[in-house]
């Protein structure tokens, strides 16, 4: 089978990268470079964050689970299995999510912060994006498939040149290809600072002044963040900028003397549910959806692609 996937981003890669190993022939097509993706700005940690339906996310998130701590064991660049910590100001109970990463337990009262009474440990997988995507690019390139540069308008121009299939994985430019007013931005501030020697990942959904986490990568931490839905600027307001750097100081005090390297905006593809089944053929050729990610793309993208395997093998 000849395939085509649209979008370079996690969730166009992955796809890719699974239907060659289940021997399709792959060609991606990129409005840009991969390094223009919405994923490439991602702070992406494992975490299904603003995204449905509940009992596909689960089985999605599960198997990427797996997959990235494969790849962290095998030293893939940039997967990483992040401690982790989850802050709340009331008893949390189990969350939903628990069994899918092995578990959690009760923080100490010694690893909280100050003002935290409660907080759940675990472990989940961290991705610096700008080492992973290109990664992902190059295993797309090792395993015999194509990344070609082009903007496209309709799916029609892609029936006829040579494609069995197309898989549509364009996110939030779904919204204009396909006519899917249901897709969204979802906008999303964070900040770049130094990395003071944290190895922790902490989080607080539900602190005063909007939510709050801490990633800490292999040469900076990523400190965010906002969900703004249906707003498409992306320049980034200071003002928010500067409440980022003061919630996420609440989580990790030792940010105090970090330097901000950058203030980044983007746009997540919001969608009251992931899109993943198969649409109406364009003339002969076959079309799959996989779209509408939210603030989970990294979290779902292997399990979202290996159902497009199984789609397309069917």
């Amino acid at each position: 089978m000849r395939v085509t996937v649209l979008g370079a981003g996690v969730s166009g890669l992955s796809t890719a990268v699974s239907l060659l190993r289940a021997g399709a022939g792959v060609r991606v097509v990129a409005a840009g470079p991969v390094r223009e993706s919405t994923s490439y700005l991602a702070a992406a940690v494992w975490f299904p964050t603003h995204v449905g339906p509940a009992g596909a996310v689960a089985r999605w998130g599960a198997h990427a689970y797996r997959v990235f701590a494969e790849q962290a064991a095998c030293g893939v660049p940039g997967v990483v299995m992040r401690e982790s910590m989850a802050l709340y100001r009331q008893p949390p109970g189990e969350p939903e999510w628990a069994e899918q990463v092995g578990g959690v337990r009760p923080a100490e009262p010694a690893e909280l912060p100050a003002g935290y009474p409660h907080g759940l440990r675990y472990v989940v997988p961290l991705v610096e994006m700008p080492r992973y995507l290109p990664w992902l690019a190059g295993e797309l390139t090792r395993l015999g498939g194509e990344l070609v540069t082009r903007r496209v308008g309709d799916l029609a121009e892609l029936a006829g040149l040579g494609t069995d299939a197309v898989v549509n994985c364009t996110g939030l430019a779904a919204r204009e290809l396909v006519g899917d007013d249901s897709v969204y931005p979802v906008r999303g501030q964070i900040v770049r600072v130094t990395n003071p020697g944290l190895t922790l990942s902490v989080r607080d959904e539900g602190h005063p002044e909007g939510r709050a986490y801490v990633h800490p990568r292999e040469r900076d931490a990523v400190l965010g963040g906002t969900l703004e839905e249906h707003r498409w600027d992306t320049e980034p307001d200071p003002a928010t900028g500067e409440s980022i750097l003061r919630r996420c100081r609440d989580l990790a005090p030792e940010l105090a003397g970090a330097q901000v390297l950058e203030h980044i905006a983007g746009l997540r593809p919001g969608r009251p549910e992931v899109r993943l089944a198969e649409g109406e053929p364009v003339g002969d050729t076959r079309v799959i959806h996989n779209y509408g990610h939210g603030g989970a793309g990294i979290t779902l993208s292997w399990g979202c692609a290996a159902d497009v395997v199984s789609l397309l093998a069917r």
